[in-house]
């Protein structure tokens, strides 16, 4: 039952901090599952965290897309194409999580890497604005397999839902709107985390996880007070997000993945 408050917490501070900084809860549910699993004694804590995360992100990353559609500002055909080639990137980072290779120290630094990649991308959104030559049009089979494969490989390896690689590729790399870019990484979100989850969860002999709800490396009962939390915290974060500048907003986002990172670090001292 403590466990169950605690995580609800967390969930709520979570929603409260990926709705005020309009990103997705990958980035908080990995590090916050991690440090649950590593406290809790949970054997190949990494591996359960990505897991649960990617369910955590399949279940907010829906509200999102019914957001989207209900805005008519869904791109059907670039989101599941991208998110299928993002299943596949999921199949290729799965082997390297299950693999010998995969620690806790290694997943750290990859995490950290990752956490440092997001912190310089907001902090430069903070300090310059640019103005890009965008495009419309379709994309291509190529740029989509990249972009959906790349994005799915990541989202296996951190337990993120791949929009924090797939939202700067398209709309950087591919000169794409912002928001046609947001709403494609959202529906391809919903394939890649769907993909992700249930390949975890399908895996046998994973021992035992936090709660009793477990399939896999998937921990339902850990997950599903977190996302609830997180649901709850998103709609207050949203509200203060109106009511702050966007440049104060990103600098602030980036200072707080710096402290996530760094606190990743210090546990593994």
């Amino acid at each position: 039952m403590l466990l169950f408050v605690l995580l609800l917490i967390l969930g709520i501070f979570a929603g409260i901090v990926a709705g005020f900084f309009g990103v997705g809860g990958g980035l908080l549910f990995t590090p916050i599952l991690f440090f649950v699993f590593t406290g809790t004694g949970v054997e190949s804590p990494a591996s359960w965290a990505i897991a649960s995360s990617l369910f955590c992100t399949f279940i907010a990353s829906i509200s999102s897309s019914i957001q989207q559609n209900r805005q008519k500002n869904t791109f059907w055909k670039d989101g599941i194409i991208i998110g299928l080639f993002g299943a596949l990137g999921v199949n290729a980072g799965k082997r390297i999580v299950t693999s010998d290779f995969f620690t806790e120290d290694v997943f750290v630094s990859l995490f950290v890497i990752l956490l440092v990649f997001v912190s310089v991308l907001f902090y430069r959104k903070s300090r310059t604005k640019v103005t890009l030559q965008l495009k419309a049009g379709d994309m291509g089979w190529l740029k989509m397999f990249t972009a959906g494969g790349f994005g799915g490989f990541v989202a296996s390896l951190a337990g993120v839902g791949g929009g924090i690689v797939l939202v700067p590729v398209m709309n950087l790399w591919y000169r794409l709107p912002i928001a046609r870019a947001v709403s494609t990484s959202s529906l391809a979100i919903v394939i890649i985390s769907f993909s992700g989850w249930t390949q975890y969860a399908f895996l046998a002999e994973s021992g035992a996880g936090a709660s009793p709800y477990t399939s896999g490396f998937v921990d339902f009962g850990t997950s599903l007070p977190l996302v609830a939390g997180a649901f709850i915290g998103g709609l207050f974060g949203v509200k203060i997000n109106e009511k702050v500048k966007s440049e104060s907003v990103q600098m602030g986002f980036s200072i707080l993945v710096l402290l996530i990172a760094l606190s990743l670090i210090w546990s593994q001292i």
